[in-house]
């Protein structure tokens, strides 16, 4: 946000914080926010960059188009396993995971 911006509405009366603040998510909770959406975000580049639609990416992990879609948008109710399952069918290695998730 730029300051200007955040001076207004300070000024206004508006308390200025993160996602996290707003939810009240411990440390440990929103590092798992964070891990769950740099998969799911991977994920999709990984899919798009191999020309798969969803419904191919499900047929490949057993699964429906709707959960990759769920997976994408990285729901709470989707499991690391399966985010993690869904890049290995993307041709991802172990250190390319990594890389991911060092990159949080």
């Amino acid at each position: 946000m730029k300051p200007d911006k955040q001076k207004r509405l300070e000024a206004a009366g508006f308390k200025i914080g993160t996602a996290a603040d707003f939810l009240k998510l411990t440390p440990a909770e929103s590092e798992l926010v964070t891990l769950r959406l740099s998969l799911a975000h991977d994920v999709r580049r990984r899919r798009i960059a191999l020309h798969f639609t969803q419904a191919d990416l499900a047929h490949r992990l057993g699964s429906s188009q709707s959960r990759i879609a769920k997976l994408e948008a990285a729901e709470p109710d989707v499991s690391l396993d399966f985010l993690f399952r869904a890049m290995f069918a993307t041709g991802a290695n172990r250190r390319e995971v990594g890389r991911v998730i060092a990159a949080v």
